[in-house]
């Protein structure tokens, strides 16, 4: 059977943000997932990505039309992309660390592909964890990651949130609560959009992760 195609939703953008930047999107789509073990045609697509990622190929990278996009809203934001990397450049330094793209389970090795394979920004929430509509907005005064005791967040942080508490910095770590673990039975996958990243390559990014998942599930 078919998987059926990912129904996607385009996340609210607090007004501040889409003023500053107007080009700032947030895409995703909840789907039924499993955090397992990867079954053996994923864990040959990170092989075959690992043997096409050489060193000469990864300092190109950066150079790219939409890896530059992302380098670029980093720093408009105020991270350094060669300190907090961006998503797919992170990936490709740990491939080039251990040698290969090591598998991480089904959810984890999907986001792997697709951000390689599109440069898209690409995230896995776990959809249990969230009440509501997703979107952007900056943190406000007191907020803490996940809300109750988790990390402070300085105010102004982009998050990821739900209409009750910030789940994620934008590019940042994930609240204990909303990281894809074992019990997780449906996944949010989560595409950022930024100038100078084609509205399709943020699209075909969550379509290829959404598919994966849901072909092996």
């Amino acid at each position: 059977m078919t998987p059926a195609e990912p129904q996607i939703e385009r996340g609210a953008i607090e007004p501040a943000l889409a003023e500053e930047f107007p080009s700032l999107t947030l895409l995703y789509c909840v789907i039924a997932a499993r955090a397992g073990r990867s079954p053996r045609a994923v864990r040959d697509q990170l092989k075959h990505l690992s043997d096409r990622l050489y060193g000469e190929r990864a300092i190109k990278m950066r150079r790219e039309p939409v890896a530059h996009a992302y380098r670029v809203f980093f720093r408009h934001i105020g991270l350094d992309p060669d300190e907090s990397r961006t998503p797919a450049e992170a990936l490709v330094v740990e491939r080039l660390r251990a040698g290969r793209f090591a598998s991480g389970g089904l959810v984890e090795d999907a986001v792997t592909i697709a951000t390689i394979e599109t440069g898209a920004a690409l995230r896995a929430i776990d959809a249990g964890a969230i009440d509501g509509k997703l979107g952007l907005r900056g943190s406000r005064p007191g907020e803490r990651l996940g809300g109750g005791a988790g990390m402070p967040l300085p105010a102004g942080t982009i998050v990821v949130a739900d209409r009750r508490r910030p789940l994620c910095p934008l590019f940042g770590e994930l609240a204990s609560i909303s990281d894809v673990s074992r019990a997780s039975r449906r996944v949010a996958l989560c595409a950022v959009g930024v100038d100078g990243v084609p509205s399709l390559v943020v699209e075909e990014g969550l379509w290829k992760c959404a598919t994966i998942i849901a072909a092996e599930s």
